[in-house]
């Protein structure tokens, strides 16, 4: 019994779950969990402050509370509310502002179970312990995420169900949750660029084209009416003081050191160096050996396409912790299945590193710092 019970996609959520009851504890309060600071509170947290600038989780909730009239509380407006299916989820429990946070945080954990257990199909069926799973699961992009009531354990999970679905060449449906992923976070569309790719590479065209449609289409039409409300595109490179995308490979990297100076390079090196250049690198040095692998690997695309994303990503992102380990989810999904399927054991072994970075945000919770309690 006790070995049915003590797999990932139970145990997992249920340590991001008590990783939540244990901040509500902390702090004394549920607004925690979405971290409202100063500037953007909504005016039923205007007392309860965790910070003075406060973290993402606090446009989830003010949308999901406020809707259209949240705007005056979000730095960005239009780029916020792109990702409007976690908000829209929990929208039925607005009225309620003490409840509101916890069903956030209960939709991105159960999410977090159900991810899981999709991952772990995955795994299984090429040989591989299910224990892999936990270098993404337990990451900061999804356990910590989940804390932090962002949107990545949402839209990661609808990824890998959909992968899950390609892998049993269920294609329509997998399109589906690629769409609904894109509306959890537009960064996802990597995903079935990838599968379609893999698809036209193929010549599956009718295929290819037709999922692409699917998984692109509700995200372009919610995209006109956020221009039609703001006058301006949700999609871009991020929140306030966002930078746009590099085109020299790295470069955003390079700036890091170019103009935090070297001191600031060698501390944001500690969280970038192991966590996201080396699984980068790597990434690429395996599609460059293995480059035969595109006519018949799914996974050799999606490590493919997911690596190469990030030569680009903007320096606003590699500058940031908790930006650029929230961005990489994408990639520990395609090296962990990749890996998996090539038998590449150390970089299972590996993978499981990552589980490191959730650290960053805990201690932060256990420390009690940059997230004082203010106004009460």
């Amino acid at each position: 019994m006790f070995n049915r019970l003590f797999v990932p996609w139970i145990v997992l959520p249920i340590m991001a779950l008590l990783y939540g009851l244990f901040v509500i504890g902390r702090y004394g309060d549920s607004a925690a969990l979405v971290t409202p600071g100063r500037e953007f509170a909504a005016p039923e947290f205007a007392n309860r402050l965790y910070s003075e600038e406060g973290y993402d989780g606090q446009f989830t909730y003010n949308i999901a509370r406020y809707g259209w009239q949240a705007a005056p509380l979000i730095d960005l407006p239009a780029y916020r509310m792109q990702r409007i299916l976690l908000p829209a989820l929990a929208r039925p429990f607005a009225a309620w502002p003490d409840v509101l946070p916890l069903a956030l945080f209960a939709i991105n954990v159960i999410a977090l179970g159900a991810g899981t257990w999709a991952l772990e199909q995955m795994l299984m069926t090429r040989r591989v312990s299910r224990w892999s799973v936990i270098g993404i699961v337990a990451s900061l992009g999804m356990l910590a995420a989940a804390r932090l009531n962002t949107t990545e354990p949402l839209a990661y999970a609808l990824v890998i169900g959909g992968l899950l679905l390609c892998h049993r060449e269920q294609w329509a449906k997998a399109a589906g949750l690629f769409a609904l992923a894109a509306l959890a976070k537009e960064t996802t569309l990597i995903i079935p660029a990838a599968v379609g790719l893999y698809q036209l590479f193929r010549g599956q065209w009718r295929q290819g084209i037709a999922g692409g449609l699917v998984a692109l289409a509700p995200f372009l039409a919610w995209q006109i009416i956020l221009y039609t409300q703001f006058g301006v595109w949700g999609a871009g490179s991020g929140g306030a003081k966002a930078t746009s995308f590099e085109i020299i490979p790295f470069m955003g990297v390079i700036r890091i050191l170019t103009e935090g100076g070297p001191k600031v390079f060698l501390v944001l090196m500690i969280f970038i160096g192991p966590f996201v250049l080396l699984p980068v690198l790597w990434a690429l040095w395996r599609v460059w050996q293995d480059r035969r692998l595109a006519a018949t690997a799914l996974t050799w695309w999606l490590l493919m396409t997911t690596a190469a994303l990030m030569l680009f990503v903007p320096f606003s992102t590699y500058r940031e912790p908790l930006g650029i380990l929230r961005f990489i989810v994408g990639l520990q999904i395609a090296v962990v299945l990749y890996a998996a399927e090539r038998r590449q054991r150390r970089a299972l072994t590996y993978s499981t590193l990552w589980a490191l970075t959730t650290v960053i945000v805990v201690w932060g919770d256990v420390a009690n710092q940059g997230m004082q309690a203010a106004g009460r």
